[in-house]
């Protein structure tokens, strides 16, 4: 019996690595696996070539082999850079798997398991061949207190290094999420349009973030936001040193854990001439007493806030109200149990006190995700007006039929 676990560590199992496990069927000890390796594994299959299973390994995803024996874990692959949904054949001979470059959209490969020589059986990027796309690259910076981030930029196909261009920050969700190279993008950021617009797009692994190991998965607990905020401005910062970006004209954006970080910068930085909260917690003591996963609060915060009000306080966007100056736009679904829709009532009515431009966008009958197209397309729109309107200056109408209250 092969299993993975962290139902032993209730303090720390967002944030710490799983455990892998073999076992007889007939019982006896289990035998724990990969012990010295660095990052969660998710299993594939096992079959007579060993256990196979995917990890995050900074800004890509590999396939690894793990001996059932030895509990050793071994590459299979690194190129393509970003391997997904591995399937076996019955007689685990033969694999395929979803994967992509970057730059490219993805394909599907097959391949002998024993040897690996994937060979590509869809051809879905001569699809965008003719469509003006991103160019990516990763850049590296230190942080406020001195810790490695990483992130994704991405420049206009027509990119030129002498010239300044608005910069736009897009914040993943988790906070164990991670952004790669992307060719295209989904969701309810309009990245392509703004990159075709001549902006650039920054997408921070902020500390917490998958694939750089446990001990930078926890450099955020009791340090939520505050942390969080280092590395994105520290980013930013990177950029504006290289002269490449118009610091006039910035944005920021993110939904979930994404959407807090943004909230927390709304509050806590005027840097940024718009921003944009999707999903995000604004008071962690109004997130505490209405989530679905209490765990989640006292594991990263390491209480509850009638134990230390303190650290409830340091993380929470609401805390440095009265020093906002920032354009927000605040979507939200109905019905969101993880972030229930109170955090968004709150940062609205914080805003508008101290005279904050803001508006509100609630998205009926959903609940931490927009998962329909008529909807995520209204939010793209929404997203695409407010920054037209306060990074570029410019005026637009939102399609017929779109607007959501």
């Amino acid at each position: 019996i092969l299993y993975d676990t962290d139902l032993d560590n209730r303090t720390s199992n967002y944030y710490q690595n799983n455990q892998l496990f073999v076992q007889s069927i007939d019982g006896g000890a289990p035998k724990e696996l990969k012990k010295d390796f660095d990052e969660n594994l998710y299993i594939s299959d096992w079959n007579e070539q060993g256990i196979f299973a995917i990890a995050n390994q900074r800004t890509e995803r590999h396939l690894f082999k793990l001996d059932p024996a030895s509990g050793n874990v071994s590459l299979v692959a690194d190129n393509p850079s970003q391997i997904f949904g591995v399937s076996f054949s019955n007689d685990g001979k033969n694999m395929a798997f979803r994967a992509e470059n970057g730059d490219d959209l993805s394909e599907i490969y097959v391949t002998p398991t024993a040897t690996f020589q994937p060979r590509k059986i869809t051809n879905q990027s001569e699809e965008i061949t003719t469509w003006k796309t991103a160019q990516s690259e990763v850049v590296n910076w230190k942080s406020k207190d001195g810790a490695d981030i990483e992130g994704i930029l991405h420049k206009p196909m027509d990119y030129d290094a002498n010239r300044q261009y608005p910069l736009l920050v897009v914040i993943h969700g988790g906070p164990t999420g991670v952004d790669r190279a992307d060719a295209v993008f989904s969701y309810v950021y309009p990245i392509n349009q703004w990159l075709n617009k001549g902006a650039l797009v920054l997408r921070v692994n902020y500390r917490g973030s998958a694939g750089y190991g446990a001990a930078f998965r926890a450099l955020n607990v009791k340090n939520l936001g505050v942390g969080d905020a280092w590395d994105v401005l520290s980013g930013v910062d990177h950029l504006v040193s290289q002269g490449i970006v118009d610091e006039n004209r910035m944005g920021c954006m993110g939904w979930s854990q994404g959407g807090y970080i943004s909230a927390f910068l709304t509050t806590n930085t005027d840097k940024f001439k718009a921003i944009s909260v999707g999903a995000g917690i604004s008071n962690w003591m109004t997130y505490y007493v209405n989530t679905d996963i209490h765990p989640f609060t006292r594991q990263y915060l390491k209480n509850d806030p009638w134990n230390d009000e303190e650290v409830y306080r340091k993380t929470s966007p609401m805390t440095n109200i009265l020093d906002a100056k920032t354009p927000t736009l605040i979507q939200h679904g109905e019905f969101d149990r993880r972030v229930p829709i109170p955090n968004a009532y709150e940062l609205l009515q914080g805003l508008r006190d101290v005279g904050v431009d803001s508006r509100l966008v609630v998205y009926k009958g959903f609940g931490h995700g927009i998962t329909k197209p008529k909807e995520r397309l209204a939010a793209i729109w929404h997203n695409w007006l407010w920054f037209n309107k306060y990074v570029w200056g410019e005026e637009t109408e939102l399609p017929e039929g779109l607007d959501q209250r």
